[in-house]
């Protein structure tokens, strides 16, 4: 565990301002929903942008970035496992390009196995397609703007008031409140 300049204890991203929100800690669900793909989704997301065009692992993380406007990227160690297992499968091969990177291309087999299982694929492609219209609708951008005003109100003057223990109470109690009352209107309370 990391301490800060106070002595304080961190566990990491879940420490962060806003971060149980972002990373999901303490309970939360991530995104609304735990994790961002199913378990071996990844594989046919993966196959479904090599059909497209061969890439490197990197341009598939950047590929799937994009199509999360941001809000998601998957990991390296992620993709470079699913990418040597597609390609132990038969369903992708690598060739090294001039300075030792890999470019990764769909084969036969692997367009085979996409077709088979087309389905899925355009399941795990409508919940990707969900994700971005809903992240990205015109209510959630208000109610992101309405966000970055409480976080400018709360942070923006924190020097003046970061050491007024009664005033940072008022403000970490309102915005308790906020978090509450939130919670009750998305429960359905």
């Amino acid at each position: 565990m990391r301490t800060d300049e106070f002595g304080r204890g961190h566990r990491g991203r879940q420490d962060w301002p806003f971060g149980e929100f972002v990373w999901g800690g303490r309970g939360r669900r991530r995104w609304g929903g735990g994790r961002m793909f199913e378990q071996g989704d990844l594989k046919y997301v993966i196959l479904q942008l090599l059909s497209e065009k061969p890439r490197h692992g990197y341009e598939i993380i950047k590929a799937l970035e994009e199509k999360f406007a941001g809000a998601y990227a998957p990991s390296a160690g992620a993709v470079y496992p699913t990418l040597a297992l597609l390609e132990d499968l038969g369903y992708a091969t690598v060739t090294l390009e001039e300075g030792g990177k890999k470019v990764y291309t769909i084969t036969e087999a692997g367009r085979e196995y996409l077709a088979e299982n087309k389905s899925t694929v355009d399941d795990v492609f409508d919940r990707i397609s969900d994700f971005g219209s809903n992240f990205l609708s015109d209510s959630m951008k208000e109610i992101g703007m309405a966000f970055g005003r409480v976080a400018k109100a709360t942070f923006a003057t924190s020097g003046g008031y970061f050491k007024d223990t009664a005033k940072a109470k008022s403000v970490r109690d309102v915005l308790d409140r906020a978090a509450r009352e939130i919670d009750d209107i998305l429960s359905g309370k």
